[in-house]
């Protein structure tokens, strides 16, 4: 069979895989426990999703959570969004992430590379001072449980520090990147009504320092409950500048906080297991950002799961995500300390000053789980980057994808130009559930192109416009039983209204998750792109994925974007690209790009119309915003432009709209 057909095998899982996978551990637990004998991960998962409350309780057992349990693991009031999990349980989440007794005081727990060279690490034993002395500090100020912190930071250790302080006083953290302008922070924040706001004076990027003080006393005059605003001297500090509070409304210094207290061992109080943890910001440019509040409880058992078994992690590993602190994949990231892994963090561009600076650190630092979006290794292809001999990545296990479907030929990347015995996990779920509904399992075969399974306790089921489950047929990937990490509501929602909407409204009682997505004859899964931005020409539904999966593999085109537009009774494919330095899109260019299509996709998915642009709007986390590209083509108001990282393109597309 030829590499490039779509049934390829690329991770081959031998029968005999030896007990020290996390994976098989838990099974053979579950045998034991239970006296039923699994034979393969799916009769594993079909237990998981029947017996739920027993999944779960065991899931607290292996991955050692810390605090008490209660007599109940589920309870089914009839409905998803009314159930409950561990009604009784008592924990901390910060004293999960914090107290794993496999790790040594004098181990790394983070390891951080920045722009400019600037490289530091902090022990455990560092980390847990500092987290003590902040923690001293936001009770000095007030700070208790309920209450709101909030981060204008870059991916640093500061911030991490800060949200364990303020989750181990039961408060809740809530964060923005500071590329973020001022109305989209406030945007956010303002909904909240945060307490204190802890922001970076600067970062670097692309070698430039951004100075953000006059950025962040604008956001605190602005947020009038804020009671103080702690500045974290990080630009400053790596540019050898003297440390300036700028005119910050009642701001002090983060290292003025932590330097007034001495540590102390924390005595954690633990708080119900459905406490609010975490707020974040839906992305869509559809109207003012939801505040989707989630829980500890949740949020630590279904990371824990999906860390442990489906990434096989383990105390000592050292995990590296590609993030920054709007995306949830940092909340995910942060959350590997509670398996004593070290975090390897980094901020700036990926490709500044060498394009390869991820993999320099991958190197350097012996990751073994290294992730990413997409669009990086769709990128690092374009670059045709050599990995697999300019660097030694012989303590990679695992790669992580998510952000956008991978398609098969970055399969074929990875393997070629990357590593070839490594396992590589393309992941999907979202900010709405803090983690992930399909992901990868070492423990199985995996195929090109295909995301290996639904994740254990999740019951994922891809449904027809009827609501019928369908297999090997595209449709909408829905969850038909209750998990820990739905959110536990949308603040200021009264009576659930916006959150019911959300997910519920297309199917009473099931969530709708508003991906694309088929189940292939493996039993894998391919996400196709969202459903709301589902193509639908002559009636047909197409994935706008199917279409991005031919085009990006023609020379010269460095992205592109595509939407449908109402047109004549009908609806028409319109496809924009933008193209790499040197090239420009011509008649036999576009010629090329349709025919490729046809023939790799089908004649309904060739674009009536392909134009070249300059850029294309994307999220603060890097997503292509179909929606506002569609939007702006068919005329309307795009209410929430602060959720762009580029808002200026968006006037490019309203004046296209009047040549198409």
């Amino acid at each position: 069979m030829s590499k490039k057909d779509k049934n390829v095998v690329v991770w081959e899982c031998s029968t005999d895989q030896p007990s020290s996978a996390n994976m098989v551990a838990f099974r053979r637990m579950i045998e034991t426990r239970t006296g039923q004998s699994f034979d393969s991960y799916y009769s594993l998962h079909n237990w998981s999703i029947e017996n739920l409350g027993e999944f779960w309780s065991n899931i607290w057992d292996f991955c050692a959570v810390q605090g008490d349990k209660g007599k109940v693991s589920y309870q089914d009031n009839g409905s998803m969004l009314s159930s409950e999990f561990f009604p009784q349980a008592r924990l901390n989440f910060a004293e999960n992430l914090l107290s794993n007794p496999e790790v040594s005081s004098s181990d790394d727990a983070l390891v951080f590379w920045g722009e400019k060279g600037i490289k530091y690490n902090l022990t455990w034993q560092e980390l847990r001072d500092s987290v003590s002395r902040m923690r001293q500090s936001l009770e000095a100020f007030g700070v208790t449980k309920g209450d709101r912190v909030v981060g204008f930071l870059p991916n640093i250790p500061e911030t991490i520090i800060a949200m364990l302080a303020v989750s181990s006083v039961g408060a809740i953290w809530s964060s923005c990147s500071p590329d973020f302008g001022v109305q989209g922070v406030v945007d956010r924040f303002g909904q909240i009504a945060p307490k204190l706001l802890i922001a970076a004076d600067g970062y670097f990027y692309k070698g430039n320092e951004i100075d953000n003080l006059a950025k962040i006393a604008e956001i605190a005059q602005q947020l009038p409950t804020v009671e103080k605003t702690i500045i974290v001297s990080f630009m400053r500090k790596y540019s050898c500048k003297p440390t300036s509070l700028g005119n910050v409304r009642n701001a002090l210094s983060y290292e003025d906080c932590l330097n007034r207290y001495e540590f102390q061992n924390c005595d954690f109080e633990r708080f119900s297991f459905n406490l609010p943890l975490y707020i974040l910001y839906s992305s869509g440019t559809t109207g003012a950002p939801k505040c989707i509040v989630h829980g500890a409880g949740g949020t630590l058992l279904q990371h824990l799961k999906e860390h442990q078994l489906h990434n096989d992690l383990k105390p000592r590993d050292r995990i590296f995500y590609f993030t920054t602190c709007t995306w949830m994949m940092w909340n995910w990231l942060v959350s590997g300390l509670a398996s004593g892994a070290t975090l390897l963090l980094y901020d700036g561009s990926p490709f500044y000053s060498t394009p390869a600076i991820l993999f320099d650190l991958a190197e350097q630092e012996a990751a073994t789980h290294f992730s990413t979006s997409a669009k990086y290794i769709d990128a690092l292809k374009k670059e045709k980057l050599d990995i697999i001999n300019s660097h030694d990545l012989s303590s990679l296990r695992v790669v992580n994808s998510t952000g956008s479907p991978l398609v098969s030929e970055s399969f074929d990347y990875v393997y070629e130009n990357v590593k070839q015995e490594i396992y590589l996990a393309s992941i999907s779920g979202g900010t709405d559930i803090l983690s992930c509904f399909v992901l990868g399992n070492p423990s199985i075969d995996l195929y090109r192109g295909e995301i290996a399974c639904a994740g254990l306790g999740m019951a994922v089921e891809i449904w027809d416009d009827t609501g019928q489950p369908v297999e090997q047929q595209k449709g909408e990937l829905v969850c038909i039983q209750p998990f820990p990490s739905m959110p536990l509501y949308f603040w200021n929602d009264e009576d659930n209204l916006r959150y019911k909407t959300a997910y519920f409204e297309k199917f009473a009682n099931v969530w709708a998750q508003g991906d694309y997505a088929e189940i292939t004859e493996n039993g894998g899964f391919i996400i196709h792109g969202r459903s709301d931005t589902t193509l639908n020409p002559g009636g047909v539904r197409i994935g706008t994925s199917e279409i991005y999966r031919q085009v990006e593999q023609i020379d010269g085109i460095e992205e592109a974007v595509v939407i449908g537009q109402a047109w004549e009774d009908d609806v028409r494919v319109i496809l924009f690209v933008v193209m790499l330095p040197g090239f420009i899109l011509g008649k036999d260019l576009i010629e090329e790009i349709r025919a490729r299509i046809r023939q790799g996709a089908s004649p309904r998915h060739v674009p009536s119309v392909i134009r070249q642009v300059t850029d294309i709007p994307r999220t603060k986390s890097g997503k292509i915003s179909e929606i506002t590209v569609r939007d702006a083509i068919e005329g309307r108001e795009i209410k929430n432009s602060t959720a762009l990282a580029n808002p200026e393109v968006i006037e490019h597309f309203y004046e296209l709209r009047k040549k198409l």
